[in-house]
């Protein structure tokens, strides 16, 4: 089973607060046990590295592309279809541009889950909702 990661997930897996940080990894940790496939996009990929940069934190920088690139983490581009779908669910459901994107990257590579910690994220019937 292929399930997204929102950035907030990935921010929460290497630069969160203790308990953020323990209930992202324990996640994770059961994710991959079960054999399941974590999928980033792009903008998760930008979103991530944002903060680092900004900062000139070259070690936290690191510390986030070695998570985004390892333990088999699956990266999808953003694609016109992509953009077409999250178009639709901005229509539909009021959403953020980003929290669209997120959204339609996940439905349009056929993830069965889209993991966050963004609870508006669950009137999205396109997708099943986890909240961490």
């Amino acid at each position: 089973m292929k399930i997204y990661l929102d950035s907030v997930i990935c921010v929460y897996a290497v630069d969160g607060s203790a308990t953020f940080r323990n209930l992202a990894l324990e996640r994770l940790k059961r994710l991959r046990d079960a054999g399941d496939q974590p999928v980033i996009s792009d903008l998760v990929w930008h979103e991530c590295r944002l903060k680092p940069m900004r900062e000139g934190d070259a070690l936290r920088l690191v510390e986030m592309e070695a998570f985004l690139t390892a333990g088999g983490i699956l990266r999808q581009p953003i694609s016109l279809a992509t953009f077409e779908r999250a178009l639709e669910l901005r229509v539909r459901y009021n959403f953020k541009l980003a929290d669209a994107l997120h959204l339609a990257v996940a439905v349009e590579h056929s993830c069965q889950a889209f993991l966050t910690n963004d609870q508006q994220l669950i009137r999205c019937a396109d997708i099943a909702v986890e909240i961490l």
